[in-house]
């Protein structure tokens, strides 16, 4: 049995801790606070193929839980359709994702919704905790200097001082004045505390204490978590006033792998190639702790077709990486001019970067990885390929069971944009201390 306060003190029972994610993309957070015994109510996701990797994954958990797991894998494994799958679900928990936009339009109705759906649970109708973040586009450091550079269309982009989703925030405070939850988890890009020079982050902070919180924030790296990735976020961490909760300590993890191990039983597979059967040797000992079990199905894992003149360039990217363990980065400038497609050699110079295998971490895995490879080059230059689906979602922490709807493209910017799991699991393994407390 579960325990928590509320900010009376008065102490309520239940077996689960409920949380609703806001901004939930593909559900990295999600997935952390579920795997520790949190119950979801709700799930507000815009994009139509997210929502679906979010339905697909509530699928996933509700067969487990009742013994039922094989059905999922047949469903990986072509034998079910997607409506198939979803069949077997019950209504209320495939309800529990909500497609749409959050605006102050459909705010209301978006309550309603939820309500009914807390109601149909039964028991306390409490909502424990708030999870998630507003698109970090706007704040990106490397969204901005896109834009400077022109490399984006000014035609097609809002700059950020325009990008209405700076303010996707008060929908935020607004869930919190309603559901008035015991804690809440606010996760954006370190850039958020510089944008329009420190304002917006004092207006952001404002706000959130107005809701009747007190807060604290710390930047982190998913890397301290388990994740093989640099991967710095700024984590906000609410609690009502009065109460006491606090900013948890997180004692960093040591690494014991490197990327190549996290990479290493995923079969080699050419530019334009696809593979659904893993290697025969055994998988490193991080996999099997974090990312695989013997009943997995390998999915996505589909090369992306290059040109040669790519290829070439991607393996002189390893070369220089690997070049007797000096660990240089190659220069644009530095590329044959025959192998050059853009004048500017000055701008993103480091346009070509290979995925590092020798070291604990890669660099941080973007959504702009939906829009080339250049960035994400694997380091096997037989293969001179750019990640796979797959991959770039075993440098997100996310496990091979974890499945992706939609495109690949979209299957891209669902893994750049999300939290890693892991690092989700952590903070939610010590809310939750907090709040059976």
């Amino acid at each position: 049995m579960l325990y928590w306060k509320n900010t009376s003190g008065a102490k309520q029972g239940g077996d689960i801790i409920k949380f609703i994610d806001l901004f939930a993309g593909a559900g990295g957070l999600s997935e952390g606070f579920t795997r520790v015994g949190f119950k979801d109510v709700a799930h507000i996701e815009m994009n139509p193929e997210a929502a679906n990797t979010l339905k697909t994954r509530r699928a996933y958990w509700y067969l487990k839980e009742n013994n039922s797991i094989d059905k999922y894998y047949s469903y990986l494994s072509g034998k079910k359709t997607r409506d198939e799958l979803y069949s077997l679900i019950p209504d209320n928990i495939m309800a529990s994702v909500i497609n749409c936009t959050m605006d102050d339009k459909n705010i209301k109705e978006l309550f309603k919704v939820i309500d009914k759906h807390l109601k149909s649970q039964g028991g306390e109708s409490h909502v424990n905790l708030i999870v998630g973040g507003p698109p970090c586009q706007p704040y990106s450091l490397a969204g901005r200097a896109r834009l400077r550079n022109k490399e984006i269309s000014l035609k097609n982009c809002k700059s950020p001082a325009d990008d209405s989703r700076k303010y996707l925030y008060r929908i935020y405070c607004q869930f919190l004045s309603y559901y008035k939850p015991d804690m809440f988890v606010f996760e954006n890009v370190p850039g958020l505390l510089s944008a329009d020079n420190g304002k917006h982050w004092q207006d952001i902070q404002q706000m959130l204490r107005s809701t009747g919180y007190e807060i604290a924030d710390k930047e982190l790296n998913a890397r301290d978590f388990g994740v093989p990735q640099e991967r710095k976020r700024i984590i906000i961490i609410g609690w009502r006033k009065q109460s006491q909760f606090s900013f948890p300590d997180f004692k960093p993890l040591k690494a014991d792998w490197n990327v190549a191990d996290i990479l290493s039983d995923l079969p080699a597979i050419q530019a334009g190639e696809q593979d659904d059967e893993y290697k025969e040797e055994a998988p490193h000992q991080y996999v099997k702790k974090y990312l695989r079990t013997n009943k997995d199905v390998l999915t996505w894992h589909i090369a992306r077709p290059h040109t040669e003149q790519d290829r070439e360039i991607y393996r002189m990217a390893i070369r220089e990486w690997c070049y007797r363990g000096q660990h240089r980065r190659l220069n644009y400038q530095n590329i044959p001019k025959h192998l050059q497609t853009h004048k500017n050699t000055t701008c993103f110079a480091d346009r070509f970067k290979v995925v590092a295998p020798d070291i604990p971490y890669c660099h941080t895995v973007l959504a702009h990885l939906s829009k080339d490879g250049h960035y994400f080059i694997h380091p096997d230059p037989k293969q001179a390929r750019s990640l796979t689906v797959r991959e770039a979602a075993r440098l997100q922490s996310f496990p091979d069971s974890y499945f992706f709807e939609g495109s690949r493209t979209s299957a891209f910017t669902q893994i750049g944009n999300a939290v890693p799991p892991l690092m989700a699991q952590h903070i939610a393994e010590a809310l939750r201390k907090q709040l059976q407390g």
